[in-house]
Order: structure tokens, then C-alpha cells, then sequence
């Protein structure tokens, strides 16, 4: 049974550490495989539109994301393809919180579309094409990834 885990709040030094790959046997595991099922849980259960292992104290590859209804687990993702084309919009992040344990939100400029190759939770190739909203939430999870958090992003304007 999937269950709720305990999220890191900056300036915790885990969300600034780069994350490793999973090797094949790590994600077929059983640890591997509850930590893929209690990351997407407490990515809904927050109301998360993702969630990165790192934000939850493993310092893995792995991340949770929405796409409308579904959810879509990467494993090693990487971004192989980005658009010139950008956009600034407005970001906010699980793990960023005001002294009151609001979230705290800000602009941040990305790439309208992006394509990544990653691991799906059985450990198969994948690949996505992305734009908007999904592009934004793949950036933002793939930055925990290498220790970056969106507000080493914000968009002060030209």
C-alpha cells in the first residue's frame, strides 16, 4: 500500500545534490518499485503537478509527473530536444515554502517544447514529446534531478 512520504523544504542540502541513475535491478526492486508508488501518492495527495525524488530524500533519478489524469513516471529521464521558442509563466514547487508553509510562487522562464528519453516504472525506453504546461513540469522535475531548484530560475525580466 502506497503511502504518503514526508517532503524536503528548502534549504535542505538533499535539494541541492545532483541524483544518481537507477540501474536496471535498482528498478526492479522492491524498494525502487514502493518509492515509484509513494512518490506518485504524495505527488496527488499534495496536489503536486510533479514531484522529484530528491524532494522526498532520495537522491535518485526518478520522477512523478501529471499529464490531465495521468500519471507518468521517468526513471534517468533526459531532455534531448528543446525548442528556441520560450515562454515565461509562473511557477511554484512543493519543496519552496514561506515562513507560514505556503507555497512560494514565481516566473521562470522555459522552453515551449521539449523531447526527453527516459525509463517508464517497468524500466522500458520511452520517449515524449512536450509542450506547454507538460514541457514546464518536465523541466522543472529534471532541474531537482541535478539539484536545481526554479527559484535559481526566476525571471527578472529584461
Amino acid at each position: 500500500m502506497a503511502k504518503v512520504l514526508p517532503i524536503l523544504n528548502h534549504p535542505h542540502p538533499i535539494l541541492r545534490k545532483k541524483s544518481r541513475p537507477l540501474t536496471a535491478e535498482e528498478i526492479n526492486s522492491s524498494k525502487i518499485q514502493s518509492l515509484i508508488s509513494n512518490l506518485a501518492k504524495t505527488m496527488i495527495t499534495k496536489d503536486g503537478a510533479g514531484l522529484a525524488a530528491p524532494q522526498v530524500g532520495e537522491n535518485v533519478q526518478l520522477l512523478a509527473l501529471r499529464d490531465e489524469e495521468k500519471i507518468i513516471i521517468m526513471i534517468n529521464p533526459q531532455i534531448t530536444k528543446k525548442s528556441w521558442a520560450k515562454d515565461v509563466n509562473e511557477e511554484g514547487c512543493l519543496s519552496v515554502l514561506d515562513k507560514n508553509g505556503n507555497i512560494i510562487f514565481g516566473n521562470v522562464e522555459r522552453h515551449k517544447k521539449v523531447q526527453c528519453l527516459y525509463l517508464n516504472a517497468k524500466g522500458k525506453k520511452q520517449k515524449i514529446s512536450a509542450e506547454n504546461i507538460l514541457a514546464r513540469i518536465i523541466q522543472h522535475e529534471t532541474d531537482h534531478l541535478d539539484g536545481i531548484l526554479f527559484i535559481d530560475k526566476l525571471y527578472h525580466g529584461k
